[in-house]
Parts: C-alpha cells; structure tokens; sequence
C-alpha cells in the first residue's frame, strides 16, 4: 500500500497543479497556495514573473517536502490534518531510527568490542560504551541527514541495495548451505557491497561530485550497466555476493561439525519445551 499510494499522490498533485492552478488567474488562486507560501516561501512559490496575471507552468515553484503536507488541505480537507499526517511521518520517522540507532549500538559495543576486542569486558562497561556508541552514531546521522546529500528515495533505496548485496548471499548459505565458511562469508559480504558502491559512485551526479569532483552539471558518459539506475545498484551485488561466497567456500577448509551443527540447529530448531 505504502509504494503504491505514494506515486499515486504524486500524480494526483500534478494533475490539480496543471488543471486547477496552471492557467488560473493569481487573482483566484486556491486559498491553500497562500497558506503554505507563508508557512516557507522555498518551498512554495507562486511569482507572476511576466506580470500577465495569468499562472505559467515556470512561474510554480514547489518542493518536494510540502507536497504530502499540502495534499490534505489541496483535496479540502481541514488544515489539522496536516497535522495529523506530520505527526505520523515523524513517528515513523522515529520509530525506524530508534531502532536502527539501538541496533548499531549494540552491535559495536557487543559483537565487536565484546566478542572481539575484550570478552572480560564487565558489563557495566559494556553498557556504559552502548549508550556512549548510540549518541556518537546519533550525532553522526545527524551530521549526515544535515547535509542533505540526496533526497529520501535514493538514500532509502540505497540503503535496501547495500542491504541486499551485503547480507542476503550470507544469510542465504549460511543458513541452507553446511559448507559455506566463515571467510567466505566475510569476503562475499565485502564484494556485494563493494560493487554496489563503486556502481553507484560512477553513475550518481552527487556522489561522483564528492569522490571524484566532478560538478554534477558537468555532463559525463553514460556508465551504466543494462540502464540500471544507481539506487537499484544491488542488482549486481547480491549474485556476485553468491559466486564469491561459493567459490570461497570450495576451496577453504570446511567449518568443523560444531558449526555445522549450530547451522543445522538454526534451519530446524528444537521446539520441544525442556521439561
């Protein structure tokens, strides 16, 4: 419903934008434009450049973040729920990054540096550098999400690319498949990724900006593969993820049979209650 209703709502603004502002008068033009210019100017404005009083297309200025906000009081709808619909998109918003914050946050502090660096670690230790990781990765999506590096469908589709690539060959045959070993999982995550990040630094304007300084008004050639967009760059990187993790595998000592047996637990696991 989500990607559905989504494009959808993009093609019911247009069609108001073109029928019912597009050659009006600015005399007569709906109350809601009036309303959301004055709420940011930037992101809504309607200028009467060739002073005929009549609306052009290249006279509309509209951004992309007032639209959904806009969309309730644009259809008639009372103003509050405006409201309504920021306060849900801010708890989704929320609601996701608490998450994701936990997750890195335990993961830096549990898997790497526990079970890595200091497995004597106390816990109030570890707990105290959980909560040090979680504001310190905080405070670094915020730097992030302040430069405004691209706009929400690309760093949302790319993150679900570098989530393809990176875990979904690993997770595959290191659950179904007994043979695959640990390096080869590591070295299949570290291909998927990597080619799915080099794909898109090549063929997104803002990302060769800022690896290679190349201004994106400056045109360059065509680099992609099968006309692939960037954002759906791991397309590329989950097969390579497979065959590395294969050939990786095949020739690397097999993991032993406790490792096996943890696999074997983790695709048919016992749910008889112990008694």
């Amino acid at each position: 419903m989500l990607y559905f209703s989504a494009p959808a709502l993009a093609v019911l603004v247009k069609f108001v934008m073109y029928n019912d502002v597009v050659g009006s008068s600015f005399a007569s033009l709906p109350a809601w434009v009036a309303n959301w210019t004055k709420v940011d100017p930037a992101l809504l404005s309607v200028v009467d450049i060739n002073k005929d009083g009549i609306v052009q297309l290249a006279e509309i200025s509209i951004g992309a973040d007032i639209v959904v906000l806009a969309t309730p009081e644009i259809a008639g709808l009372p103003y509050v729920v405006s409201g309504m619909v920021a306060a849900g998109g801010l708890a989704a918003a929320l609601s996701t990054a608490d998450g994701l914050l936990l997750t890195m946050a335990n993961a830096l502090s549990h898997d790497v540096y526990y079970k890595m660096i200091d497995p004597s670690a106390p816990v109030s230790r570890r707990v105290t550098l959980s909560k040090s990781m979680l504001l310190i990765v905080a405070v670094l999506a915020a730097l992030v999400a302040q430069q405004k590096p691209a706009d929400i469908l690309f760093l949302v589709s790319a993150a679900f690319s570098f989530a393809a690539a990176g875990f979904f060959p690993a997770l595959v045959l290191g659950i179904f498949w007994k043979r695959a070993t640990g390096i080869a999982a590591c070295l299949g995550m570290l291909a998927g990724v990597g080619v799915t990040f080099w794909y898109m630094i090549n063929n997104q304007p803002w990302l060769r900006e800022v690896f290679f300084d190349i201004p994106r008004s400056v045109p360059t050639a065509p680099t992609e593969w099968f006309e692939i967009s960037a954002i759906s760059a791991g397309i590329f990187g989950v097969p390579l993820g497979f065959a590395v993790i294969i050939i990786v595998s095949l020739i690397t000592p097999a993991p032993n049979r406790q490792v096996q047996e943890l696999v074997e637990s983790v695709r048919y696991p016992d749910l008889k209650m112990a008694k």
